[in-house]
């Protein structure tokens, strides 16, 4: 006897980014067992997450999910919800808590909410890191305690294991810290049976949502489909249709392996994977296995404050001026370093040039062969307080309006601003401190869950 197929409603590529009512609707339709969503990323940076706020617009936030509570409450469909706030700290949990109780209020709505925290205490990292629990990732520099001090807030990477204790004591809704991203999609399969790997490779693919059909949309919806032996993927809007090619694509998406997807407590290996083109809009997959590690790991993700930014954005269109940008840009340097003698290790000043190398750096590979006939100029200055990122910035943006150079010939200025004023103070900036793998015992004691009767 041929078992049911598992079937899971992914609404968007990120909680917030929106999805069609039309494409959520028909999914309804097929009466999926779970409505899932990822609602992070390490994508936008190490702000986001060192400073504790979201990079998706509450309102937006909000839409999304008021649809999918909603719908889900009333056809008694979980649904899940994975790095809420987009990084999962514990500011970030608390933020998307008070949208969810904010819904349930508005909507009379009557449900258990569990939450999955996954920030944990600096001194139990260091302690893990004394016992030698600790690795390090390259090219992450190996792990301190002073880093650790250093760190605004350390989250570790959960895999399905919560999530299944919580659909276990049977969570409406599920609001997790930072999660692996299939796993969200997966937990609930694996739950009831399914196979690991056709779980998390699905769940690989339904965490982008449409991005894996033609023509792609991370602000539309994914329906998937788990058999005993394989898993179909479906876009759910006319418009878009998912082809082997597509979908196999997708499977790589910032992968450096193309048969090896390392996660928490294992890797998925790919090497038998099948693709097979089953209508013409949906894409079967087989072949895939999940193989357990003799150890399992989590990801640890930390983000430490370096300084405030400010910034100046100019553009030249002067073809000599152009010509000899890089020893401009080294003078106006020297004439700030010798302002600022006292303060030489105390900031830092880049200029990014965009018509040239703007996006690639030194990695362009025609920054020689540039035909532009303007530049866009971007003045950062990186300090310890905001009032010196902001004289800094001042200083070398003025010093570079009215730098001379051989075959100058306009005196008035050498810059164009497009926005008066023109220095923009930009905040705190982070990087990225914790970027490390740790050795667990329990892979679900990491992340405690609050049951709540909303």
């Amino acid at each position: 006897m041929q078992r049911e197929e598992f079937r899971i409603l992914s609404t968007t590529a990120i909680l917030g980014y929106g999805f069609p009512l039309g494409s959520f609707e028909e999914g309804m339709k097929r009466n999926p067992h779970l409505i899932a969503v990822d609602a992070g990323s390490t994508d936008p940076g190490p702000y986001y997450l060192g400073a504790g706020v979201s990079f998706t617009d509450r309102d937006a936030v909000k839409r999304d999910l008021e649809i999918m509570i909603k719908a889900g409450v009333e056809r008694d469909i979980p649904v899940s919800i994975g790095t809420a706030g987009g990084s999962g700290g514990a500011p970030h949990l608390e933020w998307n808590r008070e949208i969810i109780e904010e819904i349930a209020r508005e909507n009379n709505l009557h449900f258990k909410l569990a939450v999955i925290h996954s920030e944990l205490p600096k001194d139990m990292i260091k302690a893990e890191l004394r016992t030698g629990k600790i690795m390090t990732l390259d090219p992450a520099p190996e792990l301190t305690e002073k880093t650790i001090d250093d760190t605004t807030r350390i989250v570790a990477q959960m895999g399905v294991q919560p999530f299944i204790e919580a659909h276990k004591n049977d969570a409406q809704v599920i609001l997790a810290g930072r999660a692996y991203d299939p796993a969200v999609f997966a937990a609930l399969a694996v739950h009831r049976g399914y196979d690991m790997g056709l779980a998390t490779h699905l769940g690989k693919i339904l965490e982008c949502a449409a991005i894996c059909a033609i023509p792609g949309s991370g602000s539309d919806c994914m329906f998937g489909y788990i058999g005993s032996d394989y898993f179909k993927v479906e876009p759910l809007s006319s418009v878009r249709k998912c082809t082997t090619v597509s979908v196999a694509a997708h499977t790589l998406y910032e992968k450096t392996d193309p048969c090896i997807l390392p996660g928490p407590g294992g890797y998925l290996d790919l090497t038998d994977a099948k693709f097979e083109q089953e209508t013409d809009n949906i894409v079967k997959v087989s072949g895939s296995k999940f193989v357990p590690g003799q150890d399992f790991f989590v990801k640890l993700e930390g983000a430490k404050r370096i300084g405030y930014r400010t910034v100046s954005i100019a553009g030249t269109r002067d073809p000599i001026m152009m010509q000899k940008i890089d020893d401009i840009i080294h003078g106006v340097k020297e004439r700030v370093a010798d302002n600022f003698r006292d303060r030489e290790n105390t900031y830092t000043l880049n200029f990014i040039i965009y018509g040239r190398d703007g996006v690639m750096g030194n990695l362009e590979p025609n920054r020689l062969k540039s035909l532009s006939h303007e530049y866009g100029i971007i003045i950062e200055a990186v300090a310890e307080t905001q009032e010196l990122a902001n004289t800094i910035c001042a200083t070398a943006r003025s010093t570079m309006l009215h730098y001379g150079y051989e075959g100058r010939r306009a005196t008035a200025g050498n810059l164009a601003f497009p926005y008066s004023p023109s220095d923009f103070k930009a905040g705190e900036v982070y990087e990225f401190s914790v970027y490390h793998l740790m050795k667990v015992d329990d892979p679900a004691s990491l992340f405690p869950i609050d049951y709540i009767e909303l």
